[in-house]
């Protein structure tokens, strides 16, 4: 049994292709700031793009690798397949005819767990819920979209986990990730971390749907919050002792990182909340150029030549 735990989720990545279409999206449609304007540490022939709210807290963030021209993936198993961002009671109804307006594939606003949910697709297709969540006190971003701070995002709400089997995964949220079993029916069983609010949530759907497909569209990988590198460490080393194969602490600029795959083959990722997206440029300026890692500085104008040109609003 795991002797620490997440304090929630730390952010959601995922693949997209066109990069100038993403940021256009998530900041003009969802009112998401762009916070951070980096590549792919691991392929720097890509942009990594950050989205959250004012200064990308922990639990606010989503994040894309625009790699242009990739192939759409497909939802299954194996994948997760919903992303849910918390936004304010009675504000769904407000954001289904802002959606339907800007043309984003959007259903209907229904009732899920006793909360209000309405689901649409982005322009590269991956599923985002926005859950109108009680008791939810974040502050949302109100910058560019000119979306009322009454309406805003707040961030993070859970995310959707599809499984052909739900013990093996449910074993490890459990006794290795130290999380808690909360409502359970049928396939589907919800797990919380911390207080269990909105953003320290996890649902897990068991399904004996097609394998998913990882690509345009899809989560590459889900993070969750360690406060600091001595919890990361000791958790590595719990992770280890428990058998499974964790790579080795990465240091990602902004947070360090620990990845492993869950049963079903989902990657997870453990981030530290600290040192956050302002140590290499003001809070102010946030995600307005490209900033790279001091090891890649020497490969800036290489790096810069293979990105195309994004347009930001002022």
């Amino acid at each position: 049994m795991s002797t620490v735990a997440p304090h929630g989720l730390h952010h959601v990545t995922a693949i997209a292709d066109d990069p100038q279409r993403n940021v256009d999206f998530y900041t003009q449609i969802l009112g998401l700031r762009l916070v951070k304007q980096t590549v792919n540490f691991d392929a720097p022939d890509t942009y990594h793009l950050y989205y959250g709210d004012e200064v990308g807290r922990p639990s606010s963030v989503l994040t894309f690798f625009p790699w242009r021209g990739v192939p759409a993936g497909r939802q299954g198993t194996g994948l997760t397949t919903a992303t849910a961002f918390s936004v304010p009671e009675g504000s769904v109804g407000w954001w289904h005819e802002r959606l339907k307006t800007h043309g984003a594939p959007v259903d209907a606003p229904r009732s899920r767990d006793g909360e209000d949910v309405v689901t649409f697709r982005d322009p590269d297709g991956m599923v985002i819920d926005l859950v109108a969540a009680p008791g939810d006190s974040r502050s949302g971003w109100d910058g560019v979209a000119s979306i009322p701070s009454d309406y805003a995002v707040r961030g993070l709400h859970a995310v959707t986990m599809s499984e052909r089997v739900l013990d093996p995964t449910a074993e490890m949220l459990t006794a290795k990730l130290g999380m808690r079993l909360g409502g359970e029916e049928s396939s589907r069983a919800r797990f919380s971390m911390a207080e269990g609010h909105s953003g320290a949530l996890v649902d897990v759907a068991a399904n004996d749907g097609d394998r998913g497909l990882q690509a345009g569209g899809t989560v590459h990988h889900v993070a969750f919050r360690a406060p600091d590198l001595a919890t990361m460490t000791r958790w590595r080393d719990e992770l280890i002792e428990a058998g499974v194969n964790v790579t080795e602490i990465m240091d990602r600029q902004y947070f360090l990182s620990i990845y492993f795959r869950e049963p079903g083959g989902i990657l997870f990722e453990i981030a530290t909340d600290t040192p956050g997206f302002d140590i290499d440029e003001p809070l102010l300026e946030l995600g307005r150029s490209l900033k790279l890692p001091p090891w890649l500085e020497p490969s800036r104008e290489d790096i810069r030549a293979n990105l195309p040109p994004l347009q930001l609003v002022p």
